[in-house]
């Protein structure tokens, strides 16, 4: 059971290792594709962030939130084969941020091409979010292996 529950994993990962591959191959000096198709979808989002809240959102550099993306993508995918609950931790949290921003099916017309993509990548992603946190919950229900206490030998006289 514990080699099919590795391939499980290892089978879940590779989504995320295979982006993290492609977007550090295309990284760089100024972040790579990755970075200039997230630049338009976070200019969006920081716009909507400000009207919805009267806050201005912190100026980031696109590049740096790729490179983050790209470390948590394979930290927490090396962590989460190995079979920990802190690889899928960082995962959903990748899963939770990079979602609403990078697919963003709510800012087009409903009856659009583009907007149907995007909601199916978006249900996607909401997809592995939900086994993600199936997994920690699993995790977290199990009991941990009690150590055996040796009972006390009876003495002899």
């Amino acid at each position: 059971m514990a080699l099919v529950s590795f391939f499980g994993r290892l089978l879940f990962v590779s989504v995320f290792v295979l982006a993290a591959y492609q977007e550090f191959n295309g990284f760089g000096d100024d972040g790579g594709l990755a970075a200039k198709t997230l630049k338009p979808k976070f200019n969006t989002f920081s716009k909507h962030f400000t009207t919805q809240t009267g806050l201005q959102f912190p100026h980031v550099e696109i590049k740096y939130l790729v490179l983050g993306a790209i470390v948590l993508k394979s930290l927490g995918s090396l962590l989460f084969v190995l079979g920990s609950s802190l690889g899928a931790y960082l995962l959903l949290l990748h899963q939770a941020v990079a979602t609403p921003v990078l697919y963003d099916f709510y800012n087009y017309d409903a009856d659009s091409k583009v907007s149907g993509r995007l909601f199916h990548k978006f249900a996607e992603n909401l997809a592995l979010l939900g086994a993600l946190l199936f997994f920690i919950g699993m995790k977290n229900s199990m009991p941990r292996r009690a150590l055996k206490k040796k009972a006390p030998k009876a003495k002899t006289t």
